[in-house]
């Protein structure tokens, strides 16, 4: 959620930053909404403060009227002086009658004024390419093994996979099938599109990959792990900043609605039964588990930054999305992926740091793993609603691209890891703050940066890794980082 002061302060960037990023939203009309709400507000407090006053001055009037009201004797003038304390008391009466209604129609602009606010994205940084889609987004650079690399062997981008390696390539898909990783047809049967089934030494390399690379974030890097929910409230989708925007990908599970429908079904279900009932959704990032640990949280500075990474399942629904990336295991509607997340001080030279460091983790990480990747610096149009900027890393696939007349395909790039940075968006929405200046209960609170990024989300991962490092007799050779996750196995086939 953006800030609406400076919202207040600047509309200006903040419209053309929606504009940026293709993203309608009626930033006039919230910021009319609010100017209506704090002028309930101000009318509100003084009245709420005249009222108090009043009371304060009534209270001596009434005690002396009711003092002489006791003594009189005569009709007339106790009906004089029951009227004057009747006047007395209904005057503070009528201003809390007053305050009470402006009260409700201040409550009675929050929904719409909220659900406008969580729509307005974070506008893009400036240094941030303008483009109107993916095909805008910007090559930083790219990084290949050196000719006479250990086990893969040198790469070259300009050259075809056969010049390289001296052997037409297979796809991941035929080499599943060969050697028995992946049982495609039994994952359907029993989940429908887009599912699969892990076999043998499949299993073995997806767990692999996993355990390497949380090892290699805790071990080498000191992140400390973590272990998150993946079905979460509404709440934590909201405060992460995964929905309005984004609520078609993720699964819902109806609790709200089996809770009134068990109290309906039971004369003793009561109200408890029914409060308890609120609908839950799988996350499609272990970035939302770890983001909601410290919802509503005031750290101190001293705890800055919290390096966090987590392995969780992820599912997704992929809601329309189509063509041949829907095949094999590129996109599925349920994988793993260990995640780091990194909260910091809210300071914009220390979150473009922290994104450079991300995206360094990465590079050595894919580099010890000897697979060629790109950097893709992406434009205006395919941040996302929440990032001020954001970088996609995006292997080699030999079994992508075009398929040429012998039915090789020619190779492309695939993405595998998105770093993010986001500032103060979501712990603004999630109300994570820290006290500037170090002692807690000192220095005025102030909300958190964050940023995330992909360390490794398997079964995509293993796309190149199997189709980068087959051999020209259909098996595959276990990257030397791999093989002590493995049991010492060096190859596959």
């Amino acid at each position: 959620m953006i800030d609406l002061k400076a919202l207040r302060e600047n509309p200006a960037k903040f419209k053309e930053g929606a504009a940026l990023k293709k993203m309608p939203v009626d930033i006039d009309r919230a910021l009319a909404l609010d100017e209506q709400r704090r002028a309930l507000q101000t009318r509100r407090q003084a009245l709420a403060g005249e009222q108090g006053q009043l009371e304060k001055s009534v209270g001596p009037l009434l005690g002396k009227l009711n003092g002489e009201l006791k003594k009189a004797t005569d009709p007339a003038q106790r009906a004089a002086l029951e009227a004057q304390v009747a006047e007395l008391r209904a005057k503070p009466a009528a201003l809390k009658a007053q305050v009470q209604e402006l009260e409700v129609q201040e409550k009675a602009v929050e929904p719409e004024l909220t659900a406008l606010m969580l729509t307005i994205p974070q506008p893009p940084d400036a240094d941030v390419p303008r483009g109107q889609g993916s095909d805008d987004n910007v090559q930083l650079r790219t990084w290949a093994p050196a000719a006479g690399a250990v086990v893969t062997g040198g790469w070259d981008f300009a050259k075809s996979f056969k010049a390289n390696r001296g052997f037409a390539p297979r796809t991941h898909i035929d080499l599943c099938g060969r050697l028995g990783l992946v049982d495609f047809p039994r994952g359907v049967k029993m989940s429908g599109t887009r599912s699969y089934v892990l076999a043998g030494d499949g299993m073995l390399l997806h767990q692999a990959v996993l355990r390497y690379a949380m090892d290699f974030m805790v071990r080498r890097n000191g992140f400390v792990p973590m272990s998150v929910p993946v079905l979460v409230r509404e709440e934590c989708m909201i405060g992460t900043g995964f929905f309005p925007a984004g609520r078609e990908q993720a699964y819902m599970i109806n609790e709200r609605a089996r809770a009134d429908a068990d109290v309906a079904g039971s004369a003793g279900g009561g109200a408890d039964a029914k409060a308890a009932g609120h609908d839950l959704f799988l996350t499609g990032t272990g970035e939302v588990g770890l983001m909601g640990l410290h919802e509503g949280e005031i750290l101190d500075e001293a705890q800055l930054p919290l390096k966090y990474v987590t392995v969780s399942p992820c599912f997704r629904r992929e809601a329309g999305a189509a063509g041949k990336d829907t095949a094999g295991l590129y996109r599925v509607h349920v994988f793993d992926k260990v995640e780091q997340v990194i909260i910091c001080r809210a300071d914009e030279a220390e979150s473009r740091r922290w994104h450079k460091e991300m995206l360094g983790y990465v590079d050595a990480l894919l580099q010890s793993l000897g697979l060629p990747y790109r950097l893709l610096q992406c434009c205006t149009a395919d941040l996302g609603v929440k990032n001020a900027d954001m970088v996609d890393v995006e292997c080699w696939m030999p079994g992508r691209g075009e398929v040429d007349a012998d039915g090789v395909p020619s190779g492309g790039f695939g993405e595998t890891h998105s770093a993010s940075r986001l500032y103060d968006y979501q712990c603004r929405r999630l109300n994570m703050r820290y006290r500037a200046g170090g002692e807690a209960g000192k220095g005025a609170p102030v909300v958190c940066h964050s940023l995330n990024n992909t360390v490794a989300a398997s079964p995509r991962l293993l796309i190149p890794i199997l189709e980068m490092y087959q051999n020209a007799d259909g098996t595959v050779t276990v990257p030397e980082v791999l093989r002590e996750y493995m049991g010492g196995k060096t190859q596959i086939g």
